[in-house]
């Protein structure tokens, strides 16, 4: 593992990288039935299995080694593997939760199989979605407070599926296709976790997904505040990938070139999808696009998500191949925070406002609303707050007769 790692260090300092396309995509082009999805071994299985594509690395393993064989023929240096979707709270729709790390090792093993027996040296990485369930937004508009899942069930569920993707044998994690940033830092926990107990630590790709043209994350970040939040995990690389074309996408990527302090990767979708959900861009189209990344060194890793397939890796390999891949710029050191929005504090920054009321300590009036379950109105406190000009909120729940975790949560 320790070779490809460096071989895939040496190929990021000269050229631009190829990640694979869409898996979902190419699977759904053998016109697969709940047949094909049960294969024998869950042919009794109570729950429908069709659309789990996870699975399909346990009852076909032969098609997803056929969709990693044509991504490598086509020119992909990085093949994902078929696990987009494989941790315990998305395979709960399923009933194939208790099946997690095998899906893993396996969607693993076979992408490593396949990218071995190629040359050059091919490089695996383990795909690792950003499960159905959001840790930051209510499901219920009428409970805005709920969470259908914890942070701490997150950092369980990407645990499993860290264990069976590094037992599988991949040579890096990519975390992919992140709507929300608390989401993605249950992940990054997760993997740091895993590095410290097992001792073993490999490259980790970030990926976001900007939701629509707002510029937004579905949490609400812009790119900037996603990158700060997430830069303190030192990433391999930063990225953007699926809900928008590459047309779509540019500006975010530009600002992300513009930012990060390390390599940048964008794999958008074939375009925005069509009336049927279908996507019509060719790969010619997207190509052209990418290459333009390419030209104003924007791009470090580039790829495909949703609707692309190896005709769209093969010209986009093509309109990549010699072109000089983006320098990492020097960034001037900050203080980089976000909520929302990001919050850059150097040296030439002027008077930031700190607001203090929001702390159980100094505001007898925040402590009463807190002590007494007034959380509605306690936010009143935190938004006049900001409404007054304060940049930055200290929440201090740390009272002597106050419960402070479950206050704060």
């Amino acid at each position: 593992m320790a070779e490809r790692v460096e071989a895939l260090f040496r190929a990021l300092k000269e050229r631009i990288v190829v990640i694979d396309g869409a898996m979902g995509t190419m699977l759904q082009s053998y016109g697969l039935g709940e047949a094909a999805f049960r294969g024998e071994r869950f042919a009794d299985h109570p729950w429908e299995l069709r659309g789990n594509n996870d699975i399909l690395s346990l009852t076909q393993p032969e098609l997803v080694a056929e969709v990693h064989r044509k991504y490598l023929e086509a020119g992909a240096d990085i093949i994902e593997t078929n696990t987009f979707s494989a941790t315990s709270i998305a395979q709960a729709d399923f009933g194939t939760e208790g099946l997690v790390h095998e899906i893993n090792f396996e969607g693993a093993r076979i992408a490593r199989e396949v990218a071995d027996a190629f040359e050059p040296i091919r490089f695996v990485a383990g795909a690792i979605g950003p499960t159905n369930q959001t840790a930051t937004l209510s499901p219920d508009v009428n409970r805005p407070a709920f969470r259908k899942v914890t942070f701490d069930a997150l950092v369980a569920a990407y645990r499993e599926a860290v264990d069976g993707l590094v037992a599988g044998g991949v040579d890096l994690l990519l975390v992919e296709t992140i709507f929300d940033t608390l989401n993605a830092k249950a992940a990054i926990y997760a993997i740091e976790r895993y590095f410290a107990e097992t001792g073993r630590r490999l490259p980790v790709i970030l990926s976001g997904t900007i939701s629509d043209a707002s510029g937004r994350t579905l949490s609400g970040q812009t790119t900037e505040a996603f990158y700060n939040s997430i830069r303190h995990a030192r990433p391999l690389a930063v990225g953007l990938n699926c809900a928008l074309g590459a047309a779509q996408l540019r500006p975010y990527i530009a600002e992300l070139a513009r930012i990060s302090e390390t390599y940048v990767s964008v794999y958008p979708n074939a375009g925005l999808p069509n009336a049927f959900g279908g996507y019509d861009q060719t790969p010619e189209e997207m190509a052209d696009l990418i290459g333009e990344f390419a030209r104003e060194g924007f791009v470090n890793l580039v790829g495909g998500c949703c609707g692309t397939t190896e005709a769209h890796i093969r010209a986009i390999a093509e309109a990549v191949r010699g072109l000089p891949p983006r320098k990492i710029p020097q960034i001037d050191r900050k203080l980089r925070l976000s909520g929302l929005e990001p919050l850059n504090i150097g040296k030439d920054t002027l008077f930031v406002n700190v607001g203090e009321r929001t702390n159980v300590t100094g505001s007898a009036r925040f402590r009463k609303l807190i002590k007494g379950g007034d959380y509605e109105i306690a936010l009143e406190v935190a938004r006049q707050q900001v409404e007054n000009g304060a940049q930055i909120i200290d929440v201090n729940m740390d009272e002597g007769m106050l419960d402070a975790e479950a206050a704060m949560t």
